[in-house]
């Protein structure tokens, strides 16, 4: 996902630094950029020159003492400790008027405010997968979080070619709170033998859905998807409803998160 938003922003002519402290991932990121800029090129989406412009417009660093910047967006493992943790490292080298953006898909933000340094300046930014496509964008208002940053994200949202929705910090947001049910409900269906994968998702698709759920989870990544729906389960008070599904935790547990690690609900190739 990381990737994927610092691609929106470098598009929009923004400059953008995109770190990580693993070498490797960098690259991959970097792979993946290129990758989808020469197929913009090639669909002539996009010119030779805008292609090099964006390149032009991105840095990928794996240096936190470089991290420096007006909006910094957070994208790494859904743990507010980690999360948290990251934040106030980066307090330490960016001027007071930094805005810190978490890309967190289910996490409370007012929670994450209570451990940062100058809560009045965190706020949620929830992209959607994969975020050089998705339009809708999430921001999220804590209950520190500053006017002026809220407006600051909408227009930054806007400058991104994105839609933003503000919403108030509550389990799930928005989306992923009305999401959870498409999912469960058809992860119910496969626990109780009444329909397996693919059919579930091509009786979804045929009544309009643009996606069955167990492909969309795949896109997700399954390891993102139940964290949500187990953050959200927690939050709402563990309602029978929204109990995750074991056979999600089943996936999880054995590296079969779907299309980043080849194999999901179903298995893909090259």
């Amino acid at each position: 996902m990381g990737s994927g938003i610092a691609q929106a922003a470098a598009q929009s002519g923004i400059y953008t630094l995109l770190f990580d402290l693993n070498t490797d991932v960098l690259q991959k990121a970097e792979t993946s950029i290129n990758s989808n800029l020469d197929s913009l090129v090639a669909k002539q989406k996009i010119t030779e020159e805008q292609r090099s412009a964006v390149k032009a417009n991105l840095q990928f660093i794996n240096d936190i003492n470089f991290c420096i910047a007006d909006v910094i967006i957070e994208a790494i493992i859904e743990k507010p400790e980690a999360k948290i943790a990251l934040f106030n490292q980066l307090a330490e080298i960016n001027h007071g008027d930094t805005i810190f953006a978490s890309n967190t898909s289910s996490l409370s933000i007012s929670l994450l405010q209570k451990s940062i340094q100058q809560p009045q300046r965190v706020a949620g930014l929830h992209f959607f997968n994969p975020a050089t496509i998705m339009k809708l964008v999430e921001v999220v208002r804590g209950e520190q979080t500053s006017e002026e940053v809220i407006n600051t994200l909408v227009a930054l949202t806007k400058q991104l070619n994105k839609v933003p929705v503000i919403c108030k910090d509550s389990p799930g947001f928005i989306v992923n709170r009305v999401a959870r049910p498409y999912y469960i409900e058809a992860l119910k269906l496969v626990e109780d033998g009444v329909a397996d994968f693919a059919t579930v998702d091509a009786l979804l698709e045929a009544s309009g859905f643009k996606m069955g759920p167990f492909k969309l989870m795949d896109l997700i990544g399954n390891d993102i998807n139940y964290a949500v729906s187990c953050s959200v389960y927690e939050q709402l008070g563990k309602p029978e409803r929204l109990k995750p599904s074991p056979i999600q935790q089943e996936k999880v547990e054995s590296n079969k998160l779907g299309r980043k690690t080849g194999e999901g609900y179903y298995k893909y190739y090259g």
